[in-house]
């Protein structure tokens, strides 16, 4: 019987949920509701491409060394613990008041024609109005809060990951 909770088969998971994340973004939230990502919806995105990256290397390659397993699992840990971060902080401004809401400021291509790279970050994560904004909802949930939910998830399969790496699994072998 396949284990569907092999390190392989796990990290060919986060591929496949990545791709599928950034599919819903591009194809249905961009193309077909015509939304423009805001900037903290765009670092999301780049948190989950990191992911997705560092998985697809490990599903293609799947390493026998527990220290190159630990080091591509590190990486795709930061890119969804990134992700995780700006999304919770995304949550938290569409939840500020309507008077703490901070106001619009110039676009995140601005910012990067213009500003530092470290300014840029500080600017994104002050937050603007149009990061406050609830464009959609699916089931009563805005698009960072499902993107947390998601997230969240990853994360514990991250766990998972990490537990497959330190204890693999032993065949069980009958003689």
């Amino acid at each position: 019987m396949l284990q569907l909770t092999t390190y392989r088969n796990l990290q060919v998971f986060l591929v496949i949920i990545a791709v599928i994340g950034m599919s819903f973004a591009l194809f249905f939230l961009q193309r077909h509701l015509g939304l423009t990502p805001c900037p903290l919806c765009i670092f999301q995105r780049v948190g989950l491409i990191i992911m997705g990256g560092f998985a697809l290397i490990s599903a293609l390659f799947n390493p026998k060394s527990m220290v190159v397993r630990l080091v591509l699992w590190v990486g795709s840990l930061a890119g969804i613990g990134w992700a995780t971060i700006v999304a919770a902080r995304h949550v938290w401004l569409q939840h500020l008041p309507a008077d703490q809401v901070p106001s619009c400021g110039p676009g995140l291509d601005y910012w990067l024609d213009t500003l530092p790279i470290l300014q840029v970050f500080r600017e994104v994560f002050a937050g603007s109005g149009e990061c406050a904004t609830v464009d959609w909802t699916f089931m009563g949930l805005s698009i960072p809060e499902q993107s947390l939910i998601l997230f969240a998830v990853l994360l514990i399969v991250h766990v998972l990951i990490l537990w497959r790496i330190l204890r693999p699994t032993v065949p069980n072998r009958l003689a």
